[in-house]
């Protein structure tokens, strides 16, 4: 691992940019299914960190396109700092999530980080969402359909100006996988910025492998691998814990490939975990499922045959 092997969990039990309640509830969820352990048996050194604090969640209508913009701004900052200070000191990060907004704040860190030590950076967004919209785009005002637009310069500006500057991220340094839920305007956004996305018909086509090995093309010694999961991303079959489900996902085999893939470059050097809502789970089924996968980004492999 790029950041040797100290681990830093850091909570945001907000739902503060979605459209339903509950994820809030996630960091305590990925606690319970035994995150921090099945780190430490992976031979981790595990400092969980506890919960940033942030304003509640008012759950209000939009305002001027946006729903709970200041307070979605307040919780980006709070993870944009955590996520940094880790990084500083030499720590992975892994931000327990929370709702996907909160990838404006921990990518803002992780970018700044990479440039003040000249590594590239390659974000995996692991998501049925392409999370590229605008206020113009989608009428509900949730933030956490925003956070990829907002890191490439398109939204306001108190979140892409979060680290003080604009855009935090290139599209280039992106690959967004399993993508099957994209709005009419948010795919003229999507294409006319040129994301690389590897949507759920790609996959079907080539196969996981090699949509992979494609997404991880470039990946090098100087690379800092940013892993964004949303749990959404599997197949509400498997993984029914998340407020938009949308079938056709990745099955266990495909996600545990994704997972195992992004291992072996050996390059991961910062996780979220966004978007798990134990109140439409399973005896938190679908938190124990995430814990696995990430057992699996360290290295935890189904592979016997050499």
């Amino acid at each position: 691992m790029t950041a040797a092997t100290r681990i830093a969990l850091i909570g945001a039990p907000t739902d503060i940019g979605a459209g339903h309640r509950g994820a809030s509830m996630g960091p305590e969820a990925l606690r319970v299914a035994g995150l921090a352990e099945a780190l430490r048996e992976r031979g981790l050194d595990v400092t969980d960190t506890g919960n940033l604090v942030g304003p509640v969640n008012p759950w209000l209508p939009p305002t001027g396109g946006y729903r709970h913009l200041p307070e979605v701004v307040a919780w980006n900052r709070a993870v944009m700092d955590a996520v940094y200070a880790q990084l500083q000191h030499g720590r992975l990060p892994i931000l327990l999530g929370g709702d996907h907004c909160l990838g404006v704040g921990s990518i803002t860190a992780v970018a700044r980080h990479c440039r003040e030590t000249g590594k590239k950076l390659r974000i995996l967004w692991l998501d049925a969402h392409a999370d590229f919209n605008t206020s113009d785009v989608t009428p509900s005002g949730n933030v956490h359909g925003m956070p990829v637009a907002c890191l490439c310069g398109v939204g306001p500006e108190a979140l892409t100006h979060l680290g003080g500057s604009a855009p935090a991220i290139q599209p280039a340094e992106i690959r967004q996988i399993g993508i099957r839920s994209v709005d009419q305007g948010e795919k003229r956004l999507v294409k006319e910025y040129g994301l690389d996305i590897y949507d759920m018909r790609y996959i079907d086509e080539i196969g996981m492998k090699r949509a992979m090995e494609e997404a991880l093309e470039g990946v090098d010694a100087d690379t800092h691998v940013h892993v964004s999961f949303d749990v959404d991303f599997l197949d509400p079959a498997i993984a029914p814990g998340v407020g938009t489900t949308v079938p056709g996902g990745p099955n266990y085999r495909e996600a545990q490939l994704v997972m195992e893939m992004i291992a072996d470059t050996g390059r991961v050097g910062s996780i979220d975990i966004v978007e798990l809502n134990p109140a439409f789970d399973e005896h938190n089924r679908t938190g124990q499922l995430a814990v696995d996968l990430v057992e699996s980004l360290f290295g935890k492999s189904t592979l016997m045959r050499d």
